[in-house]
């Protein structure tokens, strides 16, 4: 297999609202994919499901897009999470993601209506074909609706050539083997479920696509040296340590976590946007005690 687009650490940044006004705060988000790249991830994801991408206006859409590519500057690769629930829409977005220099795109089956096979089909392959990038089709069955197996994927890309990369979110680790098999190794396969980042590495995922480095950078790259120096007792070590942490920000929801705890490291990023309620002082003072233990300290020690 030729190397893959992104491998290692492709960190996933929240996107910052004012707590004011609650409208976008650029220099925020500036600060914190400067941090993210500073810090060492490997990549960077804008405007995933950590980022809140389904709450924003089309125009904050492109404000977010083109503020971390241009903060990124190339660089480390840059994927960016191109979902809407219209074809047309997601269209623009990748289009716009090419025009800022996104390295590539990440494509959900996002939907209301349950898509048929043809209607899935139809609907990658338009995406993958508005633009040059390659595609990372997203599986998230917990926020799609639609479960897209190994055999599904793989028949996909056989029939989109720019359709290379897999994002497999539902913790069953066997799909990553499954999928680079039946693709005979042409398809690489990112992990999007923290708690099984350790076994998804050992079973052939090329990345780890993870909000965790907002908070803890040196933790999940600690996590990935390991596992690429074959230090199989330490890469144990490291994941049991974390691993009440990756729990407690996928259960009380990635932008909500996040959010919470650039607030305890002093550099807060505002409230999630409605529908979405910031955690409780009693899950906040939770948050706190996981980052205490896992010795979190601020990248930065102002809070402008």
């Amino acid at each position: 297999m030729s190397d893959p687009t992104l491998a290692g650490i492709v960190a996933y940044p929240i996107t910052p609202f004012s707590p004011h006004t609650g409208e976008l705060d650029l220099p925020a988000l500036r600060r914190l994919v400067k941090d993210l790249v500073d810090s060492g991830s490997h990549a960077v994801a804008p405007l995933g499901s950590t980022g809140e991408s389904a709450y924003l206006r089309e125009r904050e859409w492109d404000a977010v897009c083109e503020t971390t590519l241009q903060t990124v500057a190339r660089r480390v690769p840059t994927l960016v999470g191109v979902s809407h629930w219209s074809t047309e829409t997601t269209v623009r977005r990748a289009r716009v993601a090419a025009r800022n220099g996104a390295t590539a795109i990440m494509v959900l089956a996002q939907t209301y209506w349950k898509l048929t096979g043809d209607e899935l089909e139809r609907h990658f392959a338009t995406v993958a074909a508005a633009t040059d990038l390659p595609v990372m089709l997203y599986n998230n069955p917990g926020t799609s609706g639609i479960d897209l197996l190994p055999q599904t994927v793989v028949a996909l890309a056989k029939k989109i050539p720019n359709l290379t990369m897999v994002k497999e979110s539902t913790g069953d680790v066997a799909r990553f083997a499954a999928i680079r098999e039946l693709s005979d190794g042409t398809l690489s396969v990112y992990n999007g479920n923290n708690p099984v980042a350790l076994d998804a590495f050992r079973s052939g995922a090329a990345g780890w696509c993870t909000a965790a480095p907002c908070l803890l950078p040196a933790r999940c790259l600690d996590l990935y040296t390991a596992v690429q120096q074959g230090d199989q007792e330490r890469a144990d070590a490291l994941l049991e340590a974390q691993l009440p942490f990756l729990k407690f920000i996928v259960d009380h929801g990635l932008p909500r976590a996040i959010k919470a705890g650039l607030a305890l490291q002093g550099r807060p990023a505002g409230p999630p946007r409605p529908p979405l309620l910031p955690l409780t002082d009693g899950e906040t003072d939770v948050l706190g005690k996981l980052l205490t233990h896992l010795g979190s300290h601020p990248l930065r020690t102002d809070a402008a």
